[in-house]
């Protein structure tokens, strides 16, 4: 528990700075190592079920994936942006499957080259892209604001989980895969979600002046009139979502875990495990809020 709440104190911070001042190359950079320490992670755990990655191709195609969202998504207004990068996505989306393919052909037994070659595939799929829509997120108007507001709703809705399955928890929501999540953990997930989402937002005319005044945005990446903000019923149903979405991806990567027969991704982080570990609910709750947002633009 110690190892947990230290390892918290000295990420967020950084994870904040780097979202508020960080440039945008830079923030891609360390999205990417995070992804590809994702990835290294996942793949890993894919040899418990027979499977024989495709590391360095992978690697590869995720290293270049970064480097064309940077590029593609160099558009001046937020609608060229997000023309980009959709197109970025789908482009890497679609070819990822006949490179991976293509590659595993080369391999000596033919009976390894599609469980290889699917791995890898999904690897992209389910954790490149979503970490590459974080970088969308912070490319549009608003970004730094958006971007703190899908890390406050996941961490508060993880924390009271948490805290509240520990100590009032009775009903077991899914034991097979995560033995200790209860169903009154997720009821206080997704109110804390809904409440410091909303009141984030609700506060983020006058959060985005004093980030503003103290050097740690630009004018573009804030929100400075209440015109920008949501309905009140809107974001309520968003924040509610984008918890529900966070329970998933945890979930799903303890399905990942349970069916391979560990218990962490790895062992980068002290207290939190890997770092597949930290970012799975981000996974799933990231890709709602680029939609909205890009959503939003589109009208």
């Amino acid at each position: 528990m110690i190892k947990r709440v230290f390892t918290a104190a000295v990420l967020i911070p950084l994870v904040l700075l780097l979202v508020l001042k960080a440039p945008l190359y830079g923030m891609a950079i360390v999205a990417g190592a995070v992804a590809l320490l994702a990835i290294a992670e996942f793949l890993k755990l894919t040899t418990h079920y027979g499977v024989q990655p495709l590391w360095q191709p992978t690697y590869a195609y995720v290293a270049v994936f970064f480097v064309f969202v940077i590029l593609a998504a160099g558009g001046h207004t937020p609608l060229v942006e997000t023309t980009a990068l959709i197109y970025a996505v789908a482009v890497c989306a679609a070819l990822a499957t006949f490179f991976f393919l293509t590659i595993a052909m080369r391999g000596t037994d033919l009976a390894r080259g599609y469980p290889a070659a699917a791995a890898s595939t999904f690897a992209v799929a389910y954790i490149a892209i979503p970490v590459a829509l974080l970088i969308g997120i912070r490319q549009l108007s608003a970004g730094a604001i958006w971007v703190i507001y899908t890390l406050l709703v996941v961490w508060a809705g993880d924390i009271f989980a948490y805290f509240v399955g520990k100590s009032l928890g009775r009903h077991l929501m899914s034991p097979r895969i995560s033995p200790h999540k209860t169903w009154e953990g997720a009821v206080a997930s997704i109110l804390a979600s809904v409440i410091i989402g909303t009141l984030w937002l609700q506060h983020a005319p006058g959060i985005s002046l004093s980030l503003l005044k103290a050097g740690l945005i630009e004018r573009r990446d804030g929100i400075f009139s209440e015109q920008q903000l949501p309905a009140l019923a809107s974001l309520i149903l968003l924040s509610a979502i984008v918890n529900i979405a966070a329970q998933l991806g945890d979930l799903v990567e303890s399905l990942i875990k349970r069916g391979a027969g560990v218990k962490d991704s790895g062992s980068i982080l002290p207290g939190h495990g890997g770092m597949l570990d930290r970012i799975d609910a981000m996974l799933f709750a990231v890709p709602v809020v680029w939609a909205y947002r890009a959503w939003q633009l589109m009208q």
